[in-house]
Protein backbone atom coordinates (compact mmCIF):
# COMPACT_ATOMS: atom_id res chain seq x y z
CA UNK A 1 0.00 0.00 0.00
CA UNK A 2 1.26 3.56 -0.74
CA UNK A 3 1.66 6.30 1.53
CA UNK A 4 -1.44 7.28 0.44
CA UNK A 5 -3.45 4.61 0.94
CA UNK A 6 -1.69 3.80 4.16
CA UNK A 7 -2.93 7.44 5.30
CA UNK A 8 -6.28 6.75 4.48
CA UNK A 9 -6.63 3.55 6.35
CA UNK A 10 -5.15 5.20 9.60
CA UNK A 11 -7.28 8.31 9.09
CA UNK A 12 -10.31 5.80 9.46
CA UNK A 13 -9.49 6.84 13.14
CA UNK A 14 -12.34 4.34 15.96
CA UNK A 15 -14.95 4.57 13.55
CA UNK A 16 -14.53 1.07 12.15
CA UNK A 17 -13.69 -0.60 15.42
CA UNK A 18 -17.22 0.74 16.86
CA UNK A 19 -19.09 -0.14 14.13
CA UNK A 20 -17.62 -3.63 14.25
CA UNK A 21 -18.49 -4.03 17.90
CA UNK A 22 -21.99 -2.67 17.23
CA UNK A 23 -22.38 -5.63 14.24
CA UNK A 24 -20.72 -7.95 16.44
CA UNK A 25 -23.11 -7.34 19.25
CA UNK A 26 -26.14 -7.61 17.06
CA UNK A 27 -25.01 -11.05 15.92
CA UNK A 28 -24.66 -12.48 19.89
CA UNK A 29 -27.97 -11.26 20.10
CA UNK A 30 -29.18 -13.10 16.96
CA UNK A 31 -28.12 -16.43 18.39
CA UNK A 32 -29.65 -16.15 22.07
CA UNK A 33 -32.75 -15.09 20.28
CA UNK A 34 -32.45 -18.32 18.16
CA UNK A 35 -31.75 -20.61 21.24
CA UNK A 36 -34.75 -18.82 23.00
CA UNK A 37 -36.90 -19.43 20.12
CA UNK A 38 -35.48 -22.67 19.56
CA UNK A 39 -37.17 -26.24 20.51
CA UNK A 40 -35.33 -29.37 21.49
CA UNK A 41 -35.65 -30.37 18.28
CA UNK A 42 -32.95 -31.53 15.63
CA UNK A 43 -35.51 -30.56 12.92
CA UNK A 44 -35.38 -27.35 14.70
CA UNK A 45 -31.97 -27.03 15.15
CA UNK A 46 -31.03 -27.76 11.42
CA UNK A 47 -34.10 -27.05 9.59
CA UNK A 48 -35.81 -24.04 12.03
CA UNK A 49 -38.84 -25.99 12.20
CA UNK A 50 -39.29 -26.20 8.09
CA UNK A 51 -41.24 -22.10 8.28
CA UNK A 52 -39.41 -19.99 7.12
CA UNK A 53 -41.13 -17.08 4.28
CA UNK A 54 -39.80 -15.19 1.72
CA UNK A 55 -37.82 -12.25 2.76
CA UNK A 56 -36.08 -15.08 5.02
CA UNK A 57 -35.49 -17.84 2.66
CA UNK A 58 -34.56 -15.31 -0.29
CA UNK A 59 -31.94 -13.17 1.46
CA UNK A 60 -30.35 -16.71 3.40
CA UNK A 61 -30.11 -18.48 0.05
CA UNK A 62 -28.54 -15.31 -1.35
CA UNK A 63 -26.05 -14.45 1.50
CA UNK A 64 -24.90 -17.90 1.57
CA UNK A 65 -24.50 -18.11 -2.35
CA UNK A 66 -21.70 -14.83 -2.04
CA UNK A 67 -19.55 -15.36 0.14
CA UNK A 68 -16.00 -13.58 0.64
CA UNK A 69 -15.33 -14.36 -3.12
CA UNK A 70 -17.95 -11.77 -3.56
CA UNK A 71 -16.06 -9.05 -2.56
CA UNK A 72 -12.82 -9.88 -2.92
CA UNK A 73 -11.93 -13.11 -4.90
CA UNK A 74 -14.33 -12.21 -7.65
CA UNK A 75 -13.55 -8.60 -7.79
CA UNK A 76 -9.73 -9.70 -7.97
CA UNK A 77 -10.39 -11.78 -10.99
CA UNK A 78 -11.84 -9.59 -12.93
CA UNK A 79 -8.71 -6.90 -11.76
CA UNK A 80 -6.65 -9.35 -13.26
CA UNK A 81 -8.26 -10.51 -16.15
CA UNK A 82 -10.39 -7.41 -17.37
CA UNK A 83 -13.40 -7.76 -19.27
CA UNK A 84 -13.66 -11.36 -20.27
CA UNK A 85 -14.24 -12.39 -17.13
CA UNK A 86 -17.56 -10.61 -16.44
CA UNK A 87 -19.32 -13.54 -18.62
CA UNK A 88 -19.14 -15.72 -15.12
CA UNK A 89 -21.97 -13.13 -14.12
CA UNK A 90 -23.98 -15.34 -16.31
CA UNK A 91 -24.43 -17.91 -13.67
CA UNK A 92 -26.77 -16.20 -11.63
CA UNK A 93 -29.61 -16.25 -13.25
CA UNK A 94 -28.74 -20.19 -13.88
CA UNK A 95 -28.36 -20.26 -9.96
CA UNK A 96 -32.12 -19.00 -9.64
CA UNK A 97 -33.06 -21.52 -12.01
CA UNK A 98 -31.70 -24.10 -10.10
CA UNK A 99 -33.23 -23.24 -7.03
CA UNK A 100 -36.72 -22.74 -9.42
CA UNK A 101 -36.81 -26.65 -10.36
CA UNK A 102 -34.01 -28.49 -8.29
CA UNK A 103 -35.51 -26.43 -4.90
CA UNK A 104 -39.48 -27.51 -5.64
CA UNK A 105 -38.71 -30.76 -5.65
CA UNK A 106 -36.16 -31.20 -2.91
CA UNK A 107 -38.26 -28.94 -1.03
CA UNK A 108 -41.61 -31.59 -1.78
CA UNK A 109 -39.56 -34.71 -1.23
CA UNK A 110 -37.84 -33.21 1.97
CA UNK A 111 -41.86 -32.17 3.63
CA UNK A 112 -42.90 -35.67 2.82
CA UNK A 113 -40.10 -37.66 4.39
CA UNK A 114 -38.16 -35.68 6.83
CA UNK A 115 -34.98 -35.14 5.12
CA UNK A 116 -32.92 -32.87 6.79
CA UNK A 117 -29.50 -33.44 4.73
CA UNK A 118 -28.58 -34.16 1.25
CA UNK A 119 -27.92 -37.66 2.09
CA UNK A 120 -31.31 -38.04 3.19
CA UNK A 121 -32.82 -37.56 -0.32
CA UNK A 122 -30.05 -39.05 -2.59
CA UNK A 123 -29.78 -42.45 -0.45
CA UNK A 124 -33.46 -43.12 0.01
CA UNK A 125 -33.99 -43.32 -3.29
CA UNK A 126 -30.52 -45.21 -4.07
CA UNK A 127 -31.45 -47.92 -1.72
CA UNK A 128 -30.20 -46.55 1.70
CA UNK A 129 -26.54 -47.79 1.30
CA UNK A 130 -24.22 -47.13 3.43
CA UNK A 131 -21.25 -46.46 1.15
CA UNK A 132 -23.07 -44.29 -1.09
CA UNK A 133 -24.18 -41.61 2.29
CA UNK A 134 -20.79 -41.72 2.93
CA UNK A 135 -19.19 -40.36 -0.31
CA UNK A 136 -22.21 -37.86 -0.55
CA UNK A 137 -21.26 -36.97 3.04
CA UNK A 138 -17.42 -37.07 1.71
CA UNK A 139 -18.68 -34.36 -1.04
CA UNK A 140 -20.11 -32.37 1.61
CA UNK A 141 -16.73 -32.23 3.58
CA UNK A 142 -14.96 -31.89 0.69
CA UNK A 143 -17.14 -28.65 -0.29
CA UNK A 144 -17.42 -26.98 2.87
CA UNK A 145 -14.02 -27.26 4.32
CA UNK A 146 -12.53 -24.94 1.30
CA UNK A 147 -15.36 -22.62 1.84
CA UNK A 148 -14.90 -21.99 5.49
CA UNK A 149 -10.89 -21.78 5.19
CA UNK A 150 -11.77 -18.85 2.44
CA UNK A 151 -14.26 -17.28 4.63
CA UNK A 152 -11.50 -17.09 7.45
CA UNK A 153 -8.34 -15.85 5.09
CA UNK A 154 -11.21 -12.79 4.31
CA UNK A 155 -11.43 -12.36 8.14
CA UNK A 156 -7.17 -11.70 8.39
CA UNK A 157 -7.73 -9.51 5.31
CA UNK A 158 -9.93 -7.05 6.87
CA UNK A 159 -7.88 -7.12 10.00
CA UNK A 160 -5.16 -5.67 8.10
CA UNK A 161 -7.21 -3.20 6.48
CA UNK A 162 -8.85 -2.33 9.63
CA UNK A 163 -5.71 -2.39 11.73
CA UNK A 164 -2.74 -1.15 9.48
CA UNK A 165 -1.02 0.55 11.78
CA UNK A 166 -0.96 -2.97 14.15
CA UNK A 167 1.89 -5.23 14.38
CA UNK A 168 0.19 -7.40 17.18
CA UNK A 169 -3.09 -7.74 19.06
CA UNK A 170 -3.44 -9.44 22.14
CA UNK A 171 -5.77 -12.17 23.69
CA UNK A 172 -6.41 -13.90 26.07
CA UNK A 173 -2.64 -12.95 27.10
CA UNK A 174 -1.18 -13.92 23.72
CA UNK A 175 -0.04 -11.99 21.17
CA UNK A 176 -0.63 -12.41 17.77
CA UNK A 177 -0.53 -10.94 14.26
CA UNK A 178 -3.34 -9.08 12.81
CA UNK A 179 -4.09 -11.41 10.21
CA UNK A 180 -4.17 -14.25 12.56
CA UNK A 181 -6.56 -12.08 14.97
CA UNK A 182 -8.72 -11.16 12.36
CA UNK A 183 -9.16 -15.09 11.30
CA UNK A 184 -9.49 -16.08 15.09
CA UNK A 185 -12.37 -13.51 15.64
CA UNK A 186 -14.12 -14.30 12.60
CA UNK A 187 -13.78 -17.66 13.60
CA UNK A 188 -14.98 -17.37 17.21
CA UNK A 189 -17.95 -15.33 16.72
CA UNK A 190 -19.14 -17.42 14.08
CA UNK A 191 -19.00 -20.72 15.22
CA UNK A 192 -20.76 -19.19 18.75
CA UNK A 193 -23.94 -18.05 16.73
CA UNK A 194 -24.34 -20.95 15.40
CA UNK A 195 -23.72 -23.13 18.23
CA UNK A 196 -26.20 -21.59 20.03
CA UNK A 197 -29.09 -20.63 17.72
CA UNK A 198 -28.43 -22.91 14.88
CA UNK A 199 -30.46 -22.95 11.69
CA UNK A 200 -32.92 -19.77 13.07
CA UNK A 201 -29.69 -17.69 13.96
CA UNK A 202 -27.98 -18.50 10.87
CA UNK A 203 -31.09 -17.11 8.59
CA UNK A 204 -31.96 -13.75 10.71
CA UNK A 205 -28.24 -12.80 10.54
CA UNK A 206 -27.96 -13.90 7.04
CA UNK A 207 -30.80 -11.43 6.46
CA UNK A 208 -28.91 -8.63 8.25
CA UNK A 209 -25.67 -10.04 6.29
CA UNK A 210 -27.51 -10.00 2.79
CA UNK A 211 -28.80 -6.50 3.33
CA UNK A 212 -25.23 -5.10 4.12
CA UNK A 213 -23.58 -6.94 1.48
CA UNK A 214 -25.94 -5.84 -1.54
CA UNK A 215 -25.71 -2.33 -0.15
CA UNK A 216 -21.84 -2.53 0.36
CA UNK A 217 -21.48 -3.62 -3.48
CA UNK A 218 -23.88 -0.97 -5.28
CA UNK A 219 -22.24 1.69 -3.02
CA UNK A 220 -18.33 0.77 -3.98
CA UNK A 221 -19.28 0.49 -7.76
CA UNK A 222 -21.38 4.16 -7.36
CA UNK A 223 -18.08 5.10 -5.59
CA UNK A 224 -15.87 3.92 -8.56
CA UNK A 225 -17.55 5.41 -11.56
CA UNK A 226 -17.71 8.52 -10.12
CA UNK A 227 -13.72 9.09 -8.79
CA UNK A 228 -13.58 8.33 -12.55
CA UNK A 229 -15.24 10.88 -13.48
CA UNK A 230 -18.90 9.53 -14.21
CA UNK A 231 -20.31 6.61 -16.59
CA UNK A 232 -19.02 8.06 -19.95
CA UNK A 233 -15.23 8.91 -18.60
CA UNK A 234 -15.02 5.41 -16.21
CA UNK A 235 -16.09 3.32 -19.78
CA UNK A 236 -13.67 5.77 -21.87
CA UNK A 237 -10.93 4.67 -19.59
CA UNK A 238 -11.60 1.16 -19.73
CA UNK A 239 -11.04 1.72 -23.56
CA UNK A 240 -7.27 2.37 -22.64
CA UNK A 241 -6.95 -1.00 -21.11
CA UNK A 242 -4.18 -3.39 -22.67
CA UNK A 243 -6.71 -5.33 -25.68
CA UNK A 244 -5.56 -8.64 -23.82
CA UNK A 245 -8.07 -7.32 -21.15
CA UNK A 246 -10.83 -6.52 -22.93
CA UNK A 247 -11.12 -10.02 -24.36
CA UNK A 248 -10.75 -13.94 -23.94
CA UNK A 249 -9.09 -15.82 -22.26
CA UNK A 250 -7.28 -12.66 -20.66
CA UNK A 251 -4.24 -11.80 -19.71
CA UNK A 252 -3.22 -14.75 -17.77
CA UNK A 253 -4.52 -16.98 -20.70
CA UNK A 254 -6.79 -18.54 -18.31
CA UNK A 255 -10.46 -18.20 -19.54
CA UNK A 256 -11.13 -19.53 -22.80
CA UNK A 257 -14.88 -19.57 -24.25
CA UNK A 258 -15.24 -23.03 -23.24
CA UNK A 259 -13.83 -22.87 -19.62
CA UNK A 260 -16.29 -19.37 -19.68
CA UNK A 261 -19.10 -21.91 -20.44
CA UNK A 262 -18.41 -24.68 -18.48
CA UNK A 263 -17.74 -22.62 -15.11
CA UNK A 264 -21.16 -20.68 -15.76
CA UNK A 265 -23.02 -23.53 -15.91
CA UNK A 266 -21.56 -26.58 -13.51
CA UNK A 267 -20.88 -23.57 -11.23
CA UNK A 268 -23.97 -22.22 -10.50
CA UNK A 269 -25.62 -25.60 -10.70
CA UNK A 270 -23.25 -26.54 -7.63
CA UNK A 271 -23.05 -24.08 -5.48
CA UNK A 272 -27.52 -24.98 -5.42
CA UNK A 273 -26.63 -28.05 -4.88
CA UNK A 274 -24.49 -28.11 -1.97
CA UNK A 275 -25.25 -29.13 1.81
CA UNK A 276 -26.10 -25.50 3.34
CA UNK A 277 -28.27 -24.43 -0.17
CA UNK A 278 -30.04 -27.78 0.04
CA UNK A 279 -30.52 -27.70 3.09
CA UNK A 280 -32.47 -23.93 2.81
CA UNK A 281 -34.73 -25.89 0.42
CA UNK A 282 -36.02 -27.71 3.13
CA UNK A 283 -36.51 -25.24 5.62
CA UNK A 284 -38.59 -23.14 3.16
CA UNK A 285 -42.18 -22.67 4.06
CA UNK A 286 -43.66 -23.86 1.09
CA UNK A 287 -42.65 -24.83 -2.88
CA UNK A 288 -44.54 -21.20 -3.76
CA UNK A 289 -41.80 -19.84 -1.14
CA UNK A 290 -39.11 -21.41 -3.21
CA UNK A 291 -40.44 -20.37 -6.08
CA UNK A 292 -40.45 -16.78 -5.43
CA UNK A 293 -37.18 -16.63 -3.94
CA UNK A 294 -35.89 -17.78 -6.86
CA UNK A 295 -37.59 -14.69 -9.11
CA UNK A 296 -35.43 -12.46 -6.08
CA UNK A 297 -32.37 -14.40 -6.27
CA UNK A 298 -32.21 -14.09 -10.09
CA UNK A 299 -33.12 -10.54 -10.49
CA UNK A 300 -31.16 -8.76 -7.82
CA UNK A 301 -28.33 -11.10 -7.98
CA UNK A 302 -27.02 -9.88 -11.16
CA UNK A 303 -27.87 -6.15 -10.75
CA UNK A 304 -26.14 -5.66 -7.61
CA UNK A 305 -22.70 -7.99 -9.51
CA UNK A 306 -22.70 -5.69 -12.37
CA UNK A 307 -23.30 -2.40 -11.13
CA UNK A 308 -21.57 -2.97 -7.92
CA UNK A 309 -17.54 -4.95 -7.11
CA UNK A 310 -17.28 -5.52 -10.57
CA UNK A 311 -17.42 -2.22 -11.62
CA UNK A 312 -14.96 -1.67 -8.74
CA UNK A 313 -12.25 -4.27 -10.20
CA UNK A 314 -12.66 -2.75 -14.01
CA UNK A 315 -11.75 0.41 -12.42
CA UNK A 316 -8.83 -0.61 -10.54
CA UNK A 317 -7.51 -2.11 -13.61
CA UNK A 318 -7.84 1.14 -15.11
CA UNK A 319 -6.64 3.49 -12.50
CA UNK A 320 -3.68 0.61 -11.37
CA UNK A 321 -3.24 -1.45 -14.03
CA UNK A 322 -1.42 -4.72 -12.91
CA UNK A 323 2.12 -5.75 -13.85
CA UNK A 324 3.77 -9.18 -15.12
CA UNK A 325 6.92 -10.13 -13.80
CA UNK A 326 8.43 -13.87 -14.85
CA UNK A 327 4.66 -14.61 -16.04
CA UNK A 328 3.15 -13.97 -12.61
CA UNK A 329 0.30 -11.06 -12.32
CA UNK A 330 1.37 -8.31 -9.68
CA UNK A 331 -0.94 -5.70 -8.45
CA UNK A 332 -0.67 -2.19 -8.75
CA UNK A 333 1.54 -1.27 -5.35
CA UNK A 334 -1.76 1.04 -4.30
CA UNK A 335 -3.04 -2.27 -4.31
CA UNK A 336 -1.04 -4.99 -2.53
CA UNK A 337 2.71 -6.08 -3.16
CA UNK A 338 2.25 -9.47 -4.01
CA UNK A 339 0.26 -11.82 -6.49
CA UNK A 340 -2.65 -13.09 -3.68
CA UNK A 341 -3.27 -9.48 -2.79
CA UNK A 342 -5.69 -8.57 -5.75
CA UNK A 343 -8.25 -10.73 -3.50
CA UNK A 344 -7.55 -6.93 -1.63
CA UNK A 345 -9.21 -4.79 -4.84
CA UNK A 346 -12.39 -4.16 -3.15
CA UNK A 347 -10.83 -2.96 0.18
CA UNK A 348 -8.14 -0.80 -1.33
CA UNK A 349 -10.43 0.91 -3.59
CA UNK A 350 -12.90 2.00 -1.16
CA UNK A 351 -10.08 3.07 1.58
CA UNK A 352 -9.02 5.05 -1.21
CA UNK A 353 -11.71 6.79 -3.24
CA UNK A 354 -15.00 6.79 -0.92
CA UNK A 355 -13.55 9.54 1.82
CA UNK A 356 -12.57 11.51 -1.35
CA UNK A 357 -15.92 11.26 -2.74
CA UNK A 358 -17.93 11.36 0.24
CA UNK A 359 -15.74 13.93 2.55
CA UNK A 360 -13.71 12.87 5.74
CA UNK A 361 -16.86 12.29 8.18
CA UNK A 362 -19.35 10.83 6.38
CA UNK A 363 -16.83 8.50 4.09
CA UNK A 364 -15.32 7.47 7.10
CA UNK A 365 -18.86 5.78 8.59
CA UNK A 366 -19.56 4.34 5.10
CA UNK A 367 -16.06 2.90 4.41
CA UNK A 368 -16.38 1.42 8.05
CA UNK A 369 -19.69 -0.02 6.78
CA UNK A 370 -18.19 -1.37 3.61
CA UNK A 371 -15.39 -3.24 5.56
CA UNK A 372 -18.52 -4.64 7.39
CA UNK A 373 -20.04 -5.85 4.87
CA UNK A 374 -16.83 -7.54 3.93
CA UNK A 375 -17.04 -9.41 6.84
CA UNK A 376 -20.77 -10.17 6.04
CA UNK A 377 -20.08 -11.83 3.03
CA UNK A 378 -17.69 -13.95 4.82
CA UNK A 379 -19.47 -14.69 8.14
CA UNK A 380 -22.97 -15.29 5.93
CA UNK A 381 -21.21 -18.19 4.05
CA UNK A 382 -18.94 -19.47 6.80
CA UNK A 383 -22.12 -20.17 9.70
CA UNK A 384 -24.34 -21.46 6.54
CA UNK A 385 -21.14 -24.15 5.77
CA UNK A 386 -20.62 -24.81 9.47
CA UNK A 387 -24.42 -25.23 9.93
CA UNK A 388 -24.54 -27.65 7.30
CA UNK A 389 -21.33 -29.81 8.08
CA UNK A 390 -22.58 -30.41 11.81
CA UNK A 391 -25.94 -31.79 10.47
CA UNK A 392 -23.63 -33.82 7.47
CA UNK A 393 -21.15 -35.62 10.15
CA UNK A 394 -23.88 -35.79 12.68
CA UNK A 395 -26.77 -37.32 10.54
CA UNK A 396 -24.80 -39.12 7.65
CA UNK A 397 -21.89 -40.38 9.65
CA UNK A 398 -22.41 -40.56 13.84
CA UNK A 399 -25.87 -41.56 13.68
CA UNK A 400 -25.40 -44.28 10.78
CA UNK A 401 -22.33 -45.64 12.14
CA UNK A 402 -20.89 -44.50 15.15
CA UNK A 403 -24.02 -44.78 17.76
CA UNK A 404 -27.17 -45.46 15.97
CA UNK A 405 -29.36 -45.43 19.01
CA UNK A 406 -27.74 -42.10 19.76
CA UNK A 407 -30.46 -39.74 21.86
CA UNK A 408 -31.49 -36.84 20.44
CA UNK A 409 -29.48 -34.91 22.58
CA UNK A 410 -26.64 -36.87 22.44
CA UNK A 411 -26.69 -36.20 18.89
CA UNK A 412 -26.83 -31.97 19.63
CA UNK A 413 -24.29 -32.26 21.24
CA UNK A 414 -22.09 -34.29 18.92
CA UNK A 415 -23.08 -31.65 16.28
CA UNK A 416 -22.12 -28.62 17.86
CA UNK A 417 -18.69 -30.41 18.70
CA UNK A 418 -18.34 -30.76 14.80
CA UNK A 419 -18.49 -26.64 14.56
CA UNK A 420 -16.10 -26.25 17.15
CA UNK A 421 -13.28 -28.86 15.15
CA UNK A 422 -14.40 -27.66 11.61
CA UNK A 423 -13.54 -23.96 12.63
CA UNK A 424 -10.23 -25.21 14.67
CA UNK A 425 -9.44 -27.38 11.32
CA UNK A 426 -9.60 -24.74 9.44
CA UNK A 427 -8.27 -21.93 11.33
CA UNK A 428 -5.25 -24.16 11.59
CA UNK A 429 -5.06 -24.86 7.59
CA UNK A 430 -5.29 -20.89 7.10
CA UNK A 431 -2.07 -20.43 9.55
CA UNK A 432 -0.13 -23.18 7.98
CA UNK A 433 -0.52 -21.82 4.75
CA UNK A 434 0.62 -18.33 5.94
CA UNK A 435 3.55 -19.53 8.04
CA UNK A 436 4.90 -22.37 5.43
CA UNK A 437 5.83 -21.52 2.49
CA UNK A 438 5.77 -25.19 1.18
CA UNK A 439 2.01 -24.83 2.00
CA UNK A 440 0.21 -22.39 -0.52
CA UNK A 441 -1.67 -25.21 -2.89
CA UNK A 442 -4.37 -22.30 -3.01
CA UNK A 443 -3.69 -19.00 -2.01
CA UNK A 444 -5.83 -17.52 -3.61
CA UNK A 445 -9.63 -17.41 -2.48
CA UNK A 446 -11.02 -17.57 -5.88
CA UNK A 447 -9.19 -21.13 -6.00
CA UNK A 448 -10.47 -22.23 -3.14
CA UNK A 449 -14.06 -21.21 -4.39
CA UNK A 450 -13.44 -23.26 -8.07
CA UNK A 451 -12.32 -26.32 -5.62
CA UNK A 452 -14.96 -26.48 -3.25
CA UNK A 453 -17.62 -25.90 -6.40
CA UNK A 454 -16.12 -28.55 -8.24
CA UNK A 455 -16.65 -31.22 -5.62
CA UNK A 456 -20.26 -30.07 -4.97
CA UNK A 457 -20.36 -30.88 -8.27
CA UNK A 458 -20.24 -34.22 -8.66
CA UNK A 459 -23.94 -34.35 -6.47
CA UNK A 460 -25.64 -32.88 -9.94
CA UNK A 461 -25.81 -36.48 -11.48
CA UNK A 462 -27.46 -38.20 -8.50
CA UNK A 463 -29.51 -35.17 -8.10
CA UNK A 464 -30.78 -35.06 -11.25
CA UNK A 465 -31.91 -38.20 -11.74
CA UNK A 466 -32.94 -38.97 -8.18
CA UNK A 467 -35.19 -35.92 -9.09
CA UNK A 468 -36.11 -36.16 -12.56
CA UNK A 469 -35.21 -39.14 -14.80
CA UNK A 470 -34.74 -41.85 -12.21
CA UNK A 471 -33.27 -44.69 -14.22
CA UNK A 472 -29.96 -44.84 -12.38
CA UNK A 473 -29.36 -47.48 -10.06
CA UNK A 474 -27.21 -48.06 -6.42
CA UNK A 475 -24.28 -49.15 -7.90
CA UNK A 476 -24.25 -46.69 -10.87
CA UNK A 477 -24.89 -44.07 -8.41
CA UNK A 478 -21.81 -45.06 -6.01
CA UNK A 479 -19.00 -45.75 -8.73
CA UNK A 480 -20.55 -42.19 -10.30
CA UNK A 481 -19.72 -40.30 -7.42
CA UNK A 482 -16.58 -42.06 -6.38
CA UNK A 483 -15.13 -41.16 -10.11
CA UNK A 484 -15.94 -38.02 -10.17
CA UNK A 485 -14.25 -37.29 -6.94
CA UNK A 486 -10.95 -38.86 -7.83
CA UNK A 487 -11.12 -37.03 -11.61
CA UNK A 488 -11.64 -33.81 -9.25
CA UNK A 489 -8.67 -34.53 -7.11
CA UNK A 490 -6.87 -34.90 -9.94
CA UNK A 491 -7.12 -32.07 -10.71
CA UNK A 492 -6.21 -29.90 -7.11
CA UNK A 493 -2.25 -29.74 -5.69
CA UNK A 494 -3.61 -32.60 -3.18
CA UNK A 495 -3.58 -35.24 -5.99
CA UNK A 496 0.46 -35.90 -4.75
CA UNK A 497 -0.52 -36.56 -1.35
CA UNK A 498 -3.30 -39.39 -2.32
CA UNK A 499 -1.27 -40.59 -5.26
CA UNK A 500 2.25 -40.27 -5.34
CA UNK A 501 4.41 -37.93 -7.77
CA UNK A 502 4.81 -40.44 -10.00
CA UNK A 503 1.16 -41.03 -10.66
CA UNK A 504 0.63 -37.32 -10.81
CA UNK A 505 3.37 -36.64 -13.34
CA UNK A 506 2.09 -39.27 -15.85
CA UNK A 507 -1.60 -37.94 -16.36
CA UNK A 508 0.02 -34.31 -16.11
CA UNK A 509 0.15 -33.34 -19.64
CA UNK A 510 -3.93 -34.21 -20.05
CA UNK A 511 -4.97 -32.88 -16.73
CA UNK A 512 -3.16 -29.69 -18.01
CA UNK A 513 -4.84 -29.22 -21.06
CA UNK A 514 -8.24 -30.01 -19.72
CA UNK A 515 -7.89 -27.63 -16.64
CA UNK A 516 -7.11 -24.89 -19.84
CA UNK A 517 -9.88 -25.65 -21.65
CA UNK A 518 -12.88 -26.32 -19.04
CA UNK A 519 -14.15 -25.89 -15.33
CA UNK A 520 -12.69 -28.96 -13.97
CA UNK A 521 -16.01 -29.48 -12.06
CA UNK A 522 -17.65 -29.92 -15.27
CA UNK A 523 -14.75 -32.40 -16.27
CA UNK A 524 -15.61 -34.50 -12.90
CA UNK A 525 -19.12 -34.53 -13.45
CA UNK A 526 -18.65 -35.76 -17.22
CA UNK A 527 -16.30 -38.42 -16.06
CA UNK A 528 -19.44 -38.97 -13.50
CA UNK A 529 -22.51 -39.08 -15.46
CA UNK A 530 -20.58 -41.01 -18.27
CA UNK A 531 -19.97 -44.11 -15.17
CA UNK A 532 -23.42 -43.37 -13.64
CA UNK A 533 -24.98 -44.11 -16.95
CA UNK A 534 -23.11 -46.72 -18.13
CA UNK A 535 -22.76 -48.80 -14.95
CA UNK A 536 -26.51 -48.56 -14.44
CA UNK A 537 -27.40 -49.72 -17.64
CA UNK A 538 -25.86 -53.57 -16.38
CA UNK A 539 -27.09 -52.96 -12.79
CA UNK A 540 -30.91 -53.55 -11.38
CA UNK A 541 -32.09 -50.70 -9.75
CA UNK A 542 -33.93 -51.04 -6.47
CA UNK A 543 -37.03 -50.25 -6.19
CA UNK A 544 -38.35 -47.17 -3.40
CA UNK A 545 -41.26 -45.30 -2.45
CA UNK A 546 -39.35 -42.04 -3.07
CA UNK A 547 -38.89 -42.60 -6.62
CA UNK A 548 -42.28 -41.42 -7.31
CA UNK A 549 -42.46 -38.96 -4.26
CA UNK A 550 -42.18 -36.12 -5.71
CA UNK A 551 -44.81 -36.23 -9.11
Amino acid sequence: MTVSGVFIATSLGAVPQIVLVLYMVMLLAFGVAGYLKSKTSEEDYYLAGRGQGVLVTALTIMATFFSSSAMLGVPGLVYKDGVGFLFFVLNLPLSGAAIYLLGSRIWKLGKSRGYVTPADLITDHYGNSSLLRSLVALVGFLYVIPYIVMQIKAGGYLAQRMFPDTSSISIFGLEYGVFEAGTIALSILTMLYVLVGGMRSVAWTDVVQGLLLFTGMIISGIATVVAMGGPSSFFSQLTTMPPEALSVPGPSNAWSPWKLMTLCMFASLATMIQPGQWMRYYAARSVETLKKSALIFAVGLPCCFLFGVLLVGLGARALYPPSIEDGTILPHPNIGASASDVDQVVVAMIQEHIPLLLGANLGVVVVSLILVAVMAASMSTADSNLHALSAVLTRDVYDRFIRPKASEKERAWFGRGVIVVATLLALWLVGLGEKNPDFKPLSLIAQLMFVAMAFSCQLLPLAIDALFIRRGTQTGAICGIASGILVVFLFTPFANVLLGNGVVDSISGLTSVLKRLFDIGFVGAAVNTAVFVAVSRFTRSPATPARHEAD
